[in-house]
C-alpha cells in the first residue's frame, strides 16, 4: 500500500520548496498564514486540508491532483519557470554560496 494522502501532501510540498528553492516562510506568506502553520502541517502535526492543496498547487502552478499524486509528480508538473536555477536569485531562499571574505 502507498503513503496516506496527508504524507503524500507532505512530501510534495516538500519536494516543491526543494526545486523552487523556496522557505516554509515564503509558502507561509504567499498561502497568507504563518510560518509556524506551515512548519506543523509539514511536521504532520496538523494536517494540509483540500482547500490548503488547491491553494499550494496554485501558487505552484500545477494541479491538486499534481500535488496529491506524491512529489515526484508534483516536481515533473512543476513549471520549468518556477525552477531553482543556479545563479537566480528566489526572494527569501537562502543562498548556498559562501563568501570568501573576497
Amino acid at each position: 500500500m502507498g503513503m496516506a494522502l496527508d504524507e503524500l501532501a507532505r512530501s510534495a510540498i516538500a519536494a516543491l520548496l526543494h526545486a523552487t528553492g523556496e522557505s516554509q516562510t515564503d509558502l507561509a506568506v504567499a498561502l497568507g498564514v504563518s510560518q509556524a502553520q506551515v512548519s506543523r502541517r509539514q511536521s504532520g502535526a496538523a494536517v494540509w486540508s483540500l482547500a490548503d492543496c488547491e491553494a499550494v498547487a496554485a501558487h505552484y502552478g500545477i494541479t491538486a491532483h499534481d500535488l496529491l499524486a506524491g512529489p515526484t509528480r508534483a516536481a515533473e508538473a512543476l513549471p520549468a519557470e518556477r525552477r531553482r536555477v543556479p545563479g537566480r536569485h528566489v526572494p527569501g531562499a537562502r543562498s548556498a554560496v559562501v563568501d570568501g571574505g573576497v
